[in-house]
């Protein structure tokens, strides 16, 4: 595969899970500050098949088609209003979460215990920015940025690491036995 198709297929690649985490953003559960969505379902299921980099600059497309305007954010919101405004930290969160979940597959093995394990990780990660960002934006105490947005995910986010872990692995394996997908270290 010569440079051009291999840049082709990481822009079909990110683009692709760009939008299912838009889709997926439209799947909520309203909470009086931060809704429940099917957003970090997709990031996980994202990382785990496609890797850190892409899995990343998958996040990082999501983020910049809505930084635009474009209403691919939880409830069909967008513009730069939502990525400063309480939820924002959460979506800065799916890139970094996105990283790490895919490197540790990478540095280890695609398989369903890793896979389960990076995702529960990548959880926290998403869940830290979140919190972080909600209690210096809402200029809440710790417990109170704790509450309000931790506390309601962990169950949620638990069921959701599990089902990106085992759609990913899942999905990834018959991508590569397609030819759609290179293992990581195989020649193209």
């Amino acid at each position: 595969m010569n440079e051009k198709s291999k840049r082709l297929r990481v822009l079909l690649n990110c683009s692709i899970f760009a939008a299912i985490t838009a889709i997926l953003a439209q799947v909520e559960i309203p909470l009086p500050l931060i809704p429940i969505s099917g957003q970090t379902l997709a990031v996980g299921i994202a990382a785990t098949i496609l890797g850190s980099r892409q899995g990343a600059l998958a996040m990082v497309c999501y983020m910049a088609i809505g930084a635009v305007g474009i209403p691919v954010f939880a409830g069909f919101s967008g513009g730069l209003q939502v990525i400063v405004g309480p939820s924002g930290g959460y979506i800065y969160g799916f890139i970094v979460a996105a990283f790490f979940i895919g490197l540790i597959l990478e540095k280890t093995r695609f398989t369903m215990p890793i896979a389960l394990f990076a995702n529960v990780i990548g959880m926290f990660i998403t869940l830290f920015f979140g919190t972080l960002h909600l209690k210096f934006v809402l200029d809440l105490s710790w417990n109170a940025a704790l509450v309000a947005g931790v506390y309601p995910f962990l169950v949620v986010g638990f069921i959701k690491a599990f089902l990106a872990s085992w759609i990913g692995i899942t999905v990834r394996q018959r991508l590569i036995s397609a030819n759609l997908l290179i293992k990581r270290g195989e020649a193209a």
